[in-house]
């Protein structure tokens, strides 16, 4: 499902070279969950960053079933992405003058899809916002704006999520519930997930975990 060969990610900082991530590599299997934890600036968003196609590589290769992400235009990366993988931030990044229903229904509005707002409609009730679904982000709880985001993840129904920090944000019990609706999600679709996290009881969840420090994975 996915496959990371080598990968590499640096950048010039005034005079200095710094080394984001280097040289990791692991595989992960369909329906398979990962957990990518470490201290703060050990290079996790960038892997992150890096598996969605949002940065490009120094060196190394992603591939999401079987496609190269680095080998695409820009154009060809966006679409692909908009039809394999949903990406969840600790941000909610929702546009704020649309509604929980718009926002989720938008990817599939770009792809052309006839029955974005049908499919859009399904995802809201899957993470239980069906009623709120006309509401704006400014008239929803830090929790219910997080669970619209996760509805836009997935309403394009992924072979892979991405979730950084998804529950950072919140406040536990909240963090907690969106969590337990995130690994719901995934068993019930099949997605394979990468999660990153500082919560060891989350990563403990996953099927398996890297630990990365300085970049490299340990």
């Amino acid at each position: 499902m996915l496959d990371v060969s080598h990968l590499s990610k640096s950048y010039t900082q005034g005079s200095l070279r710094v080394e984001a991530l280097a040289d990791v590599s692991f595989s992960l299997k369909s329906g398979e969950t990962l957990a990518v934890v470490g201290p703060s600036g050990s290079g996790k968003t960038t892997l992150l960053s890096l598996l969605a196609g949002l940065e490009s590589a120094t060196n190394g290769k992603v591939a999401v079933n079987g496609q190269n992400l680095f080998s695409l235009s820009e154009h060809e990366l966006g679409l692909f992405r908009s039809q394999q993988i949903g990406i969840v931030f600790q941000q909610f990044h929702l546009m704020p003058h649309l509604s929980a229903l718009e926002n989720v229904s938008l990817p599939l509005e770009i792809q052309g899809d006839a029955q974005a707002l049908t499919k859009a409609t399904e995802a809201l009730k899957a993470v239980g916002l069906d009623h709120r679904q006309n509401h704006l982000p400014r008239e929803l709880s830090g929790g219910e704006c997080q669970r619209v985001a996760i509805a836009r993840a997935i309403v394009v129904r992924p072979k892979l999520l991405l979730a950084d920090e998804p529950s950072g944000n919140l406040d536990a019990d909240t963090g907690s519930t969106v969590m337990d609706l995130i690994f719901q999600l995934v068993k019930s679709n099949g997605m394979s997930l990468v999660l990153v996290t500082h919560n060891q009881d989350l990563a403990a969840r996953c099927d398996r975990q890297i630990l990365l420090r300085g970049g490299r994975a340990q």
